[in-house]
């Protein structure tokens, strides 16, 4: 009954398999690219005390970049205004009917020019929390306090 519950949940939240899923990673998408975000930048480090140790760990121009996105973001919300069309960039839709070959030049040319856009869903935080996760897990099993509530003697 787990390993159906398991399978169940997993089908239910990848975007790939659920068309649910993915109407919803595609609303989200949109919302994101609307005020230039990504979404790692939802993280609150006031929240969790995890995502502010992650963030304390990654570089600072990675740090820098986040800081810049969110106040454009809330001055752009302030606002009652979005980002320029022509930075709020998508992912080309094809035709059916159009050659493999077309679609993999056109791709490669598209990914050329807007690498320097707004991707939402790069992840830049999710691997530095999955570390602070484990270390943590791995303290707690050795019977150790977490760092961020050690009291001195």
């Amino acid at each position: 009954m787990s390993s159906l519950m398991n399978a169940l949940s997993n089908w239910l939240v990848n975007p790939r398999r659920n068309p649910l899923a993915r109407l919803h990673m595609h609303a989200v998408s949109s919302r994101l690219r609307k005020y230039g975000l990504r979404y790692d930048d939802l993280y609150d480090p006031y929240f969790d005390l995890d995502i502010k140790e992650a963030l304390g760990r990654l570089p600072r121009e990675v740090v820098d970049a986040r800081i810049q996105r969110l106040k454009r973001a809330m001055d752009l919300s302030l606002k009652h205004q979005y980002l320029p069309e022509h930075l709020q960039v998508r992912a080309p839709s094809f035709p059916l009917d159009l050659d493999l070959s077309i679609r993999i030049m056109v791709v490669v040319v598209v990914t050329v020019a807007s690498e320097a856009q707004q991707v939402p869903f790069r992840g830049y935080l999710s691997d530095m929390l999955a570390l602070v996760k484990k270390e943590n897990a791995e303290r707690e099993a050795l019977g150790a306090l977490p760092l961020y509530q050690r009291t001195l003697p």
